[in-house]
């Protein structure tokens, strides 16, 4: 009707001022995953954790069938916060207290929620970086996955006030004894070392052990394409090129996520035993990656945990490097001022169970 007001039901994503600490966000839609789901995830980026890929194998050890890859879990409740949370993200910068808390299996349906739990403006005074810790859901309630994640976010107006910063304490790893949640209890004598990639167990990795994992993946602009609407990842930094080739960069990121997928499944090469990451102790993407490049990764063991009350697994504390268009067979790290390789993109630190 002429005169008539048409109101905006548009959304353009939260910036800076629009968090307030302790605010509760409801994320934007459940998703219920399915088998096409781990395909894509499978066709993506290669994994080939034998736990994940064998309903055979997972019933032979107890499980009810063969779970989702655990990243595809975390990417996909990921995928549910950025809306709300990175929308209006230049960068997520990193990690920490994340816990895997139930195993998900095709036909879940999945949710996340979110809790603002640190704010702190930039010194430039155009951005400021927000501290959130989400949670997935399954739809009875189940909790399934929760991290703390920071990222720095644009502000809508520069000349916005700062508000009194606030930096969350965050733990420097997960407790080992909280490790095993989603994990049944194994029947490890079903365990087949030829079909699982790998003689090796638990108790033949050493503290200190460093693995090249020698393979390399090159990524395509349809990967990181497909990917970020697998998880329905909608931030304008990794799928806008119309926005982002005018801005710092001239083209769109890679979504780190993508990256750490990357450097898991290629980390089957030498650690193909470890068939469940179990906790994020913390994680940092070092530097971008664009298509084209080429993703090699090495690990090392930080550290051997026993989980109290099971005698199936053991934990690995596992610290990864990726790089791009770099081999690692002398290790590309930091050097003794503590400034990374130029190539190193990725470096976290997760708990990885392994059966004993």
């Amino acid at each position: 009707m002429a005169g008539q007001t048409s109101v905006n039901k548009t959304n353009t994503g939260n910036f800076f001022e629009d968090f307030r600490l302790g605010q509760i966000l409801r994320h934007a839609t459940p998703r219920t995953v399915s088998a096409g789901d781990a395909a894509l995830y499978t066709a993506l980026y290669g994994p080939r954790f034998a736990v994940s890929s064998s309903d055979a194998l997972a019933k032979s050890l107890g499980y009810e069938h063969a779970p989702l890859d655990d990243l595809l879990v975390f990417h996909i409740v990921f995928g549910k916060t950025v809306p709300d949370i990175s929308l209006n993200a230049v960068a997520n910068l990193g990690y920490a207290g994340g816990r895997f808390l139930a195993p998900v299996y095709p036909g879940d349906t999945l949710s996340a929620v979110s809790e603002v739990i640190g704010l702190k403006e930039t010194s430039s005074g155009k951005t400021g970086v927000v501290y959130v810790r989400s949670t997935g859901y399954k739809a009875d309630g189940t909790e399934v996955l929760d991290y703390v994640r920071w990222v720095m976010v644009r502000k809508r107006d520069e000349a916005s006030p700062a508000p009194e910063p606030v930096i969350p304490e965050l733990p420097d790893a997960i407790e080992p004894d909280a490790l095993g949640d989603a994990v049944p209890l194994l029947d490890i004598s079903a365990w087949d070392g030829e079909l699982a990639g790998s003689p090796h167990r638990f108790d033949d990795y050493q503290v200190g052990e460093k693995i090249d994992h020698v393979d390399g993946m090159t990524v395509e602009e349809s990967d990181h394409m497909l990917a970020t609407r697998l998880y329905q990842n909608t931030a304008k930094v990794h799928f806008n090129q119309f926005t982002e080739g005018k801005g710092r960069f001239g083209r769109r990121l890679i979504y780190g996520g993508h990256v750490i997928s990357l450097a898991r499944a290629l980390s089957f090469n030498g650690l193909a035993p470890a068939f469940h990451v179990a906790g994020i102790n913390g994680g940092r993407h070092v530097a971008p990656l664009f298509a084209g490049g080429t993703v090699f990764a090495w690990s090392q063991v930080l550290d051997k945990a026993a989980i109290a009350g099971r005698d199936d697994i053991g934990a690995l504390r596992i610290r990864t490097v990726a790089t791009v268009d770099r081999p690692c067979a002398d290790f590309p790290d930091k050097d003794a001022d503590g400034r990374y390789d130029p190539a190193v993109i990725l470096d976290l630190d997760t708990w990885q169970l392994l059966p004993r």
